[in-house]
């Protein structure tokens, strides 16, 4: 993944809202990046832009070997399909839906004859082979993330992306949450840039930004806790 003077406005009646301000970034691929900062620094905004979901208004993203800036609506459709695994803070699973429908749906789209044997397999990883048959509504907020995680990955994407998928819930779940992330990144090798708060699940990352102001800094603190005995 590499972007390059990547740059966001929007217009207002007072003039250009400067969203992300000269943004570069190279990632290697099954790298773990954490962005942190405060609201309203752009961080929604730069994984929006990383999964094709807002157009850059300047500069270069080029993701697996294609570049996207360009690309037609169609474009970015197929290629989010076929590259993009997104995981957003308020689940966003389909209500009318079981959890193992919710799953299989994008691999249904993608072609895969294979969708529901590969949704009950995805489901049982994250501890809900119990639960492949209830909707949203029958399912507690930890489970419902639980599943949104399932679906992500599923498809084995090169990128996934995850903007504060523990929001929502309390620290204990969140905490599960984690670790079914890293754990099935690590088994299906994917790259996660993970959007946070929480600085304690920024330092599992390897890599670990601050954005402030529409523009990131390397967190130098994270490369001093890697040095012994500092």
């Amino acid at each position: 993944m590499r972007l390059r003077g990547v740059e966001v406005s929007l217009s207002s009646t007072a003039g250009p809202v400067n969203i992300l301000r000269g943004v570069d970034l190279d990632i290697a691929a099954g790298d773990t990046i954490a962005v942190t900062g405060p609201s309203g620094s752009g961080k929604s905004t730069l994984l929006a832009v990383l999964g094709g979901l807002e157009r850059p208004t300047r500069g270069e993203v080029t993701i697996a070997g294609q570049s996207i800036g360009t690309m037609s609506e169609d474009a970015l459709a197929l290629f989010r399909r076929r590259t993009v695994g997104i995981v957003f803070q308020s689940f966003h699973l389909i209500p009318t839906m079981t959890a193992i429908e919710n799953v299989a749906v994008p691999l249904e789209l993608a072609g895969r004859r294979d969708a529901f044997a590969i949704a009950a397999e995805a489901l049982a990883g994250a501890g809900l082979a119990h639960r492949t048959t209830h909707y949203p509504a029958q399912l507690s907020g930890g489970e419902q993330q639980r599943v949104a995680i399932a679906r992500a990955f599923a498809g084995e994407p090169k990128l996934v992306l995850a903007d504060e998928p523990t929001g929502n819930l309390d620290s204990a779940t969140g905490a599960a949450i984690v670790d079914l992330m890293f754990s099935t990144q690590a088994r299906v090798g994917s790259t996660l840039l993970l959007i946070t708060h929480d600085l304690a699940v920024g330092r599992r990352c390897r890599r670990h930004y601050r954005m402030e102001d529409g523009r990131l800094v390397s967190d130098a603190s994270a490369e001093a806790r890697a040095v012994p005995g500092r």
